[in-house]
C-alpha cells in the first residue's frame, strides 16, 4: 500500500539526524562526566590569583573570617548562613567579589562554586524594627 505524499527518505534522514544529534550529546555529557576535578579550590585565594572557575571535589569558602571546607558544588544562601549557625530571619547573606563590590544572596538562591567568581562570603544582621 502507498501512502499520498508519504516519502520513506525524508523519514529516514529525520532519524539519521535524531541518531546524530542523541550521539553528539552522548559523547558530551561522557566528556563532561570524565573532566578532571581540582582535588580542592579555596574560592578566596582563586579569585585573588584570577584563575577561572572551574569543579573541584571539594571548595574552601569564607564566611566572615572563619573559612570552611564543602563538598558539594552548590548551596542555597540558607545553607550558607547555617555553616556559620546564622538564619535567613535575622541575618543578611552578601557575595564579595574581588573588587570589593558586594550582592546579596536570597535564602533560597543558589550559589554554584565551581561557576562563580565570589571571593569571600559576609554576614549582616538583619535590620528588623518591633512596631
Amino acid at each position: 500500500m502507498i501512502f499520498e505524499g508519504y516519502n520513506m527518505t525524508d523519514e529516514k534522514m529525520h532519524h539519521e539526524t535524531k541518531l546524530e544529534s542523541d550521539i553528539e550529546q552522548l559523547e558530551n555529557h561522557i566528556e563532561h562526566e570524565n573532566e578532571v576535578l581540582e582535588e580542592l579550590i579555596d574560592l578566596e585565594e582563586w579569585v585573588k590569583a584570577q584563575k577561572k572557575p572551574c569543579k573541584a571535589k571539594h571548595y574552601r569558602i569564607r564566611i566572615d573570617k572563619d573559612k570552611f571546607t564543602v563538598h558539594v558544588h552548590e548551596m542555597t544562601g540558607k545553607e550558607i548562613l547555617n555553616l556559620v549557625h546564622k538564619t535567613p530571619e535575622n541575618t543578611l547573606l552578601y557575595e564579595k567579589f574581588r573588587h570589593g563590590e558586594r550582592k546579596i544572596i536570597n535564602p533560597d538562591q543558589i550559589v554554584e562554586f565551581h561557576l562563580c567568581e565570589v571571593e569571600r562570603f559576609e554576614t549582616l544582621p538583619s535590620e528588623q524594627t518591633e512596631g
